[in-house]
């Protein structure tokens, strides 16, 4: 470790010291979400410290009038983190600032329909992301989040940056070593397929169509459906519940994480 990385560590450690966050106040940020709920104490207490450590090295701004209390803060954080858990926070180095918006939020975007016509407008969005910054947050669908309906904006969002570290956001991020790109292609376009037929037919669906705008929507509502509802992911797909198993190095069912090894 380089001489310059000690030193920030050490000034990070010394910074963190001096947020002297309470139990009360990590117990009201996220003691109702269920997926902390279920986190040994032994991994909660990961979870706060990659937290804290997420706080000090993003950029936080509420834009207009939104407001964001302490623990709010906590809480999107806290949630942020889960992604990375096994994996860590350098995942996340490529963007620094995070946007908190009071309500939904207008972007100028341009999309192409199923026809392959090319449209142009604003969109209401509930959060955006981009490789380098910056992750953009309705406080509104943040505080929708978590209420095991499956919906996690802020682990959609940050499942995106992820997704767009190899090769854009196109629902393939960066595979481990000793995982299988075809595999996980094959696995990942039957399951898509399977639920635009499902969709077709006017079935009930495992997942939010939304995930069916595209393939980096797919991913990323996959990655919320894996962490807050993962049961009903691997009754549905258990293939894709195994390869986001070994890209998060975690399992939510069994209540514990996969064991670390080299990343690829």
């Amino acid at each position: 470790m380089s001489l310059f990385k000690r030193f920030a560590e050490w000034r990070e450690d010394r910074q963190l010291a001096e947020l002297n966050i309470s139990p009360a106040q990590w117990q009201q940020a996220l003691d109702d979400w269920p997926v902390y709920q279920q986190l040994s104490e032994a991994r909660r207490n990961k979870l706060q410290d990659m937290a804290l450590r997420l706080l000090l090295r993003k950029n936080l701004h509420a834009a207009g009038d939104a407001e964001a209390s302490d623990e709010l803060c906590l809480r999107i954080a806290g949630m942020a983190v889960v992604p990375v858990l096994e994996l860590g926070l350098d995942w996340y180095e490529r963007w620094r600032t995070l946007i908190l918006y009071d309500g939904p939020f207008h972007a100028e975007h341009s999309w192409q329909d199923e026809a392959g016509v090319v449209h142009e407008g604003r969109r209401e969005l509930s959060g955006e992301a981009w490789l380098r910054g910056p992750v953009v947050l309705s406080l509104a669908d943040v505080r929708l989040s978590g209420q095991r309906d499956g919906y996690n904006v802020v682990i959609h969002e940050l499942a995106h940056t992820l997704d767009m570290l190899h090769e854009g956001a196109n629902g393939a991020p960066p595979l481990h070593h000793g995982m299988s790109p075809a595999a996980w292609k094959q696995d990942m376009t039957a399951a898509w397929e399977d639920l635009g037929q499902r969709a077709a037919a006017g079935q009930p669906l495992p997942i939010d169509a939304y995930a069916l705008e595209a393939p980096a929507e797919f991913f990323a509502v996959l990655s919320e459906t894996f962490f807050e509802r993962p049961g009903v992911l691997q009754h549905t797909w258990p293939k894709v519940y195994r390869h986001l198993a070994d890209f998060y190095r975690q399992d939510p069912l069994a209540g514990t994480h996969r064991a670390a090894r080299a990343l690829g």
